[in-house]
């Protein structure tokens, strides 16, 4: 594969650790290829098979009704212990008490007979919180089943189907369950899969390639399990079929989330425009508990976003709407609210809270935006208060890991906001920056963000009521954590040109040329060793070390206190730039996870090493080092 020889350069003088494969002899990578292949195929195979030992396999129990047997006012039904794994209520298999179910805006308890009770309206989905100590049967393509569409009349006519008539209220709803220690365990590993929004099939197998691979891989989910936050396709509804088959690879529930990639963009009002989805894969928003923590996925997407209609809290919502044309809005409806508060207050005040959504409730990336950004993030905020929390999110195809306290200038200027009361973590994306850039030998796209990131998953390894996160690099071991590169006065203004010369491509392309070649004359201007730190935080410190000598703190551009976005070469990530200005997709020039570190002016001519100690938030540590010659003119 070539590359150019400025993104061959950013690469080539790191170690090992953060070198892709293609930077690899092309026969000795078909060596280890294929002998990882090997092994990763067993690993796999032994993964799945225990897995699919223990997975517990069914579906909800619907009793049709005929409109006679019901008063049509009132859905009943039970939550029941499933001895035999058929799915089928009988009244030798005794009732779970004290299951949460919600018709997605009313909340009841199961009696001590696992029997509820709940208003029934048309176009609702009635679901279950799954319980800590307890598992949702999964169907054959890991997916989690617990909950019930009733649309009697069936969605309008929508041109990926939505939902097919479901007729009168059903005579009952029950729902089975299973034991489950390992759902009870206060230690749990929870994947948190950001955009994997293919568009095509081609898609798909990157996807595959990538992500799913890795996960298919590990099996310290599979009592929590994977819960892909939103833009799970990119506007084919028709490929659903496509990431079922891709998710049947996991080992552990899977759970999905809608973005505004999901969406029936042909539903005219929004009680419809999530019907495919919630069709094929999931309800619009609901929650469920792992150990002592209860997650709370929500449905942050308004389609179509009409200020008319949405202004019942006397806020005009954030449409931006392109003349003549709907569009979406970070957004949750009064029914979700309602939910979310009668939820909440079912919840035991000692337990982790995960809020997850597509869309942030705030995010670095879009901080001025209104649009990109939840409209109701204070009301959330209230009722959250005082209990232990984090957002998880995805839509920005970035990585932010933001602290309790962190400000940006936006947050305080349309919301008010004068600090984050909790962590907020924005996860990444399996599609990284949208499957664009060069193709590895893996059979992906490196895909770099635009904050420099690579494609991944996050992991919240979670402890009683406490996490830790924890970023995986598609194709990468966990230790791969950042990236280095050389931001010089030649970097900048070849950045310049580059963007220039890329509007209309007129005459021979801008050359960066080896970017571990320093000319003296840079150093006598402001040239900088970047650390891109991809979790790094408030809290994180980088170090630097030249040639053996004493460790000295880099500086993190952004120090989240209130400043608006630092943007421009000056604060770009110059490794993933060099590739994204030659190969295509975003640009990496700005970050809230980048840290600079002065080179002196006065370093002599020759080969020097830089050793980069990077340290997070909990005190983990990262080592990389890279290599660079100092010239007196090249």
């Amino acid at each position: 594969m070539a590359i150019a020889s400025s993104a061959l350069a950013a690469v080539a003088v790191q170690t090992t650790t953060a070198t892709p494969a293609s930077a690899a002899p092309a026969d000795r990578n078909d060596v280890n290829r294929s002998a990882a292949n090997r092994s990763d195929a067993n690993r796999n195979d032994a993964n799945r098979n225990d897995w699919d030992a223990s997975a517990y396999r069914g579906k909800v129990e619907v009793v049709p009704g005929d409109g006679t047997d019901t008063d049509g006012k009132t859905l009943t039904g039970r939550v029941f212990l499933d001895a035999d794994r058929d799915s089928s209520s009988d009244r030798r298999e005794r009732g779970v008490a004290g299951v949460l179910v919600s018709n997605g805006r009313d909340v009841v308890t199961t009696d001590r007979h696992g029997r509820y009770r709940l208003p029934a309206h048309d176009n609702m989905t009635v679901f279950i919180t799954q319980p800590a100590g307890y598992q949702v049967p999964v169907d054959e393509h890991n997916i989690a089943q617990f909950h019930y569409n009733h649309l009697p009349a069936g969605s309008p006519e929508l041109r990926y189907g939505g939902i097919e008539p479901t007729g009168p209220l059903p005579k009952a709803v029950n729902f089975p369950l299973v034991e489950s220690r390992f759902t009870k365990n206060r230690e749990q590993d929870c994947v948190i899969a950001g955009d994997l929004q293919t568009y095509n099939r081609t898609e798909v197998g990157y996807a595959r390639a990538g992500a799913i691979a890795d996960l298919a891989k590990r099996n310290d989910y599979a009592s929590c399990g994977a819960l892909f936050i939103g833009d799970v396709v990119g506007d084919d509804l028709s490929l659903y079929p496509d990431v079922k088959d891709l998710v049947r690879e996991l080992n552990g529930p899977v759970r999905f989330l809608p973005g505004n990639h999901d969406l029936d963009y042909d539903a005219r009002t929004a009680e419809h425009s999530f019907d495919t989805f919630r069709a094929q894969l999931a309800p619009a928003y609901y929650s469920y508990d792992v150990g002592r923590a209860h997650v709370v996925a929500l449905n942050t997407v308004r389609y179509p976003c009409t200020p008319d209609v949405d202004n019942v809290d006397g806020r005009r919502p954030n449409c931006d709407d392109p003349v003549g044309s709907p569009s979406y809005n970070g957004r949750l409806d009064e029914n979700q609210l309602t939910w979310l508060e009668r939820d909440l207050a079912k919840v035991p005040s000692d337990k982790l809270i995960v809020v997850a959504g597509h869309i942030p409730l705030l995010t670095f990336a879009d901080e001025g935006s209104a649009r990109h950004q939840v409209d109701q993030v204070r009301e959330v905020y209230e009722l959250l208060k005082g209990r232990k929390a984090v957002s998880v999110a995805g839509h920005t195809h970035s990585i932010e890991n933001m602290k309790t306290g962190d400000l940006f200038k936006g947050w305080r200027d349309i919301f008010g906001v004068e600090g984050l009361p909790f962590p907020h973590i924005t996860a990444g994306a399996v599609s990284g920056d949208w499957y664009s850039g060069e193709l590895t030998d893996k059979g992906y796209p490196v895909a770099v963000g635009r904050d420099g990131a690579r494609p991944g998953v996050l992991t919240l390894e979670i402890k009683g009521n406490s996490f830790t996160e924890r970023f995986t690099v598609t194709g990468e071991k966990d230790d791969v954590q950042m990236q280095l590169g050389v931001n010089s006065p030649t970097y900048r203004q070849w950045y310049a040109d580059r963007q220039a010369w890329n509007k209309n491509k007129q005459g021979p392309a801008p050359e960066l040329g080896d970017t571990s070649v320093i000319d003296r004359a840079d150093l006598t201007g402001t040239t900088w060793l970047t650390t891109n730190f991809w979790m790094g935080s408030t809290g994180s410190k980088v170090k630097v070390s030249l040639d053996g000598g004493r460790a000295r703190e880099a500086v993190r551009t952004q120090r989240a206190r209130g400043e608006d976005q630092l943007v421009g070469p000056e604060w770009s990530d110059p490794h993933a730039v060099a590739r994204q200005l030659v190969h295509g997709g975003s640009v990496a020039d700005r970050t809230m996870h980048l840290w600079r570190f002065e080179l002196p002016a006065d370093l002599r001519p020759g080969t020097h090493r830089a050793t980069v100690t990077a340290t997070d938030a909990h005190g983990r540590t990262f080592t990389d080092t890279l290599r660079f010659t100092v010239v007196e003119e090249r």
